[in-house]
């Protein structure tokens, strides 16, 4: 019973070894059951952005829920974006890389641009909340800018003058993301034309005789119909109306003349 510690030892050495051979080897897990992540930087900020606008919408975007999204704190973004305004234009510009230029000349340059203004409104209506974002920002990327570059070359083709095509440029594509917006939450809520469709059918022809008049025609235009009717029209004041009127003066050098 009296036994020195250097016995003890031994036995407990003895003991846990055979304890050890007697159980099954156990397999030793990594505390961490996650693979490793990939590494930050801004095209996967800017790629994952875009997948949350595509599942939760405009309102849904935050630098918060991205860098959740990424396993990071919301610090680590501002290494690579500096707010979320850069980040809307970011996100704008890479998706605007799929918008199809025209490569072939041999079709007028009215058909070519209408095109790439077609294509540029099936980027924006096909993801969701792409066109929301569009309205409120100005992407000036690479993607935005051979956009540009393709768009004032088709006008330039089509002996527009310089200002009216610069002019222009703005113009038309404001005109797309626009209606690119509007039908993106017309498909969305899918209420919208509705409540239109409900208030012309119940105007009253003595209050509002011209509305009442004309309800019909004020819904009609299937399809791209309205759409390309809208863009001739635009076109036709681009190339043949008048040029602004270089007399007008900047608004800012007017109050420096009158000491403002």
């Amino acid at each position: 019973m009296f036994v020195t510690n250097h016995v003890l030892d031994e036995r407990r050495s003895l003991d846990y070894s055979i304890y050890m051979s007697e159980e099954a080897p156990r397999n030793i897990v990594s505390r961490r059951n996650r693979p490793a992540k990939a590494p930050l930087s801004r095209d996967a900020i800017v790629s994952t952005a875009l997948h949350i606008l595509e599942e939760d919408g405009l309102s849904g975007l935050s630098l918060r829920r991205v860098a959740t999204a990424l396993d990071t704190g919301a610090a680590s973004l501002y290494v690579y974006v500096a707010n979320l305004d850069e980040l809307h234009s970011l996100m704008l510009d890479q998706a605007l890389g799929k918008v199809k230029l025209p490569k072939s000349s041999r079709f007028p340059w009215q058909g070519r641009l209408k095109a790439l203004l077609l294509s540029y409104f099936h980027v924006l209506y096909e993801r969701q909340g792409l066109a929301q974002l569009a309205m409120s920002t100005i992407a000036s990327g690479p993607n935005s800018l051979r956009i540009w570059e393709m768009l004032l070359g088709l006008l330039k083709e089509g002996g527009v003058e310089d200002i009216r095509a610069a002019w222009g440029v703005d113009l038309l594509t404001l005109y797309v993301t626009a209606i690119a917006a509007e039908q993106s939450l017309r498909r969305e809520s899918g209420q919208a034309l509705r409540r239109v469709e409900s208030a012309l059918s119940a105007v009253s022809e003595e209050e509002f005789p011209l509305v009442f008049a004309f309800r019909e025609a004020l819904l009609s235009g299937e399809g791209d119909i309205r759409s390309e009717w809208a863009l001739d029209v635009i076109l036709d004041g681009i190339v043949g109306g008048q040029p602004p009127d270089r007399t007008l003066r900047n608004p800012s050098s007017d109050s420096k003349t009158r000491g403002g």
